[in-house]
């Protein structure tokens, strides 16, 4: 009986976090070196958000490192994250990987007006030395608008996954779903699609044993390479079928890579090159606060407002990670104290909506929260600050009793325009902008070229 042993390896969501990545090739190559010397077939993946504009070395290549290392890792099949869809201008993700290595896999994104790029199919197949084939087919989280904005659109994964997987389950031994959708909707793709092997991510959830539901196995490794997963797939030709599944969630060790920390190295000091460009010279100290409004974030709120031409802007104080000196401003201090990878948004509201928004803005639970994801990359959201917008609070600082836009009193029943971070257009951290549907988000742009515009106004 001829039983075909396959060993699966890959990663998720790394979000640029580079301090582990020579620590996760050392482990991978470590482990696949010990397969192919008993001749058995090895595969590496990667599941999208490989890339985050947050560091640095990313921000100044806009991912061209990112690629590279992928390269130099040897990976077979990669899918498209959020970060690598949203997060980039459009011509930018268009040539993201050109000079890729291994095959982009994405099915349910494509430009709207130009021809699909060479680099991006809808699934890659694979063949064994023993002739077993895999197909491996991507699909990303599908933030329709976002897309949009960039000359991309995203489809329905549900709609891709319909049309691809019965082709792929006639043409190919073994299936497999790049899926950065989620584990919920890892766990219903199982439920509903004859899908072997659905490597999971973009909800940073680790599987520390990979758990079969509905005749899938289903594994993740959570984020920032802490994690990388394995699959083993025990194959019988004479059945023509998936003997066996197992995977786990390994965690990095000490040993590293030295090939791979020596081209991070390299690739400091290209992003050091680049970002220590002066853009601006500052002729006082700004100086920042998490729970005090600082002149910084006053004229940074105020440059939201007239940039987004809103009647009214609020922004964070946690947005801000460090001040700045009297002196020259370089590139590389600005993303420093704003590395998010989050972008302007105006929102038009009911009065009632705007004062339910602002009441939750001015609550503890706003400002201590130890926000993890949804584009913001510090430590705890702070203070609003506020352009147009004044409140006025009773006597004990309980209770709001009225906003007000210049001098006017908000009413309830008008609409208003609100400037903000994309981050706080999201009905599930603001639930009063539930019904809001009026939502001009404005792209490429970060918040952080809001920041230097403000900065060489000063």
């Amino acid at each position: 009986m001829m039983q075909e042993q396959l060993h699966l390896y890959f990663t998720s969501d790394l979000h640029s976090y580079f301090d582990n990545w020579p620590h996760v090739i050392a482990g991978i190559k470590h482990q696949q070196a010990i397969h192919q010397a008993k001749g058995d077939y090895t595969l590496l993946l990667d599941n999208g958000d490989h890339l985050d504009r947050v560091h640095p070395i990313t921000e100044a290549t806009l991912g061209q490192a990112n690629v590279d290392l992928l390269n130099k890792a040897g990976y077979d099949v990669v899918t498209l994250g959020n970060n690598e869809g949203i997060t980039l201008p459009g011509d930018e993700l268009y040539h993201l990987y050109d000079e890729a290595d291994f095959q982009i896999t994405c099915a349910n994104v494509a430009p709207i007006e130009s021809p699909s790029p060479n680099w991006l199919k809808p699934y890659h197949i694979l063949t064994t030395d023993y002739g077993t084939t895999i197909g491996v087919l991507g699909v990303t989280a599908p933030f329709k608008k976002f897309y949009e904005l960039l000359g991309w659109q995203v489809e329905d994964p549900k709609a891709i996954l319909d049309e691809y997987i019965p082709l792929l389950r006639e043409m190919c031994d073994i299936v497999i779903v790049l899926s950065h959708l989620g584990l919920y909707e890892d766990e219903q793709m199982a439920e509903q699609y004859p899908v072997d092997v659905i490597i999971g991510g973009h909800t940073h959830h680790l599987i520390e044993q990979g758990r079969i539901e509905h005749g899938s196995i289903i594994n993740a490794v959570g984020k920032q390479g802490f994690h990388y997963g394995y699959i083993h797939i025990q194959y019988d030709h004479d059945k023509g079928e998936i003997e066996s599944m197992a995977g786990n969630a390994i965690p990095v060790s000490d040993e590293r890579d030295d090939k791979t920390y020596q081209a991070l190295d390299e690739w400091k000091d290209t992003a050091d090159e680049h970002l220590n460009e002066s853009v601006t010279y500052l002729n006082n100290a700004y100086p920042i606060e998490w729970f005090e409004e600082t002149t910084l974030m006053r004229e940074f709120v105020e440059e939201l407002r007239q940039w987004t031409t809103a009647d009214v802007a609020a922004l964070n104080s946690g947005l801000l990670l460090t001040g700045f000196e009297q002196g020259s401003v370089t590139k590389k201090q600005i993303h420093e104290s704003c590395p998010h990878p989050m972008n302007p948004c105006k929102m038009t509201m009911t009065g009632r909506e705007l004062i339910e928004t602002v009441r939750l803005f001015e609550s503890e639970r706003f400002q201590y929260n130890e926000l993890k994801g949804l584009g913001f990359r510090g430590e705890i959201l702070g203070k609003m600050v506020y352009a147009n917008l004044t409140l006025k609070y009773s006597h004990d600082h309980q209770v709001i009793e009225s906003v007000y836009i210049g001098d006017k009193l908000v009413d309830s029943d008008e609409s208003y325009t609100l400037a903000t971070a994309d981050t706080f257009s999201f009905p599930w951290l603001i639930p009063s902008i539930s019904h809001v549907e009026q939502k001009q988000y404005f792209m490429p742009e970060f918040l952080r070229d809001v920041l230097t515009k403000c900065l060489s106004n000063t």
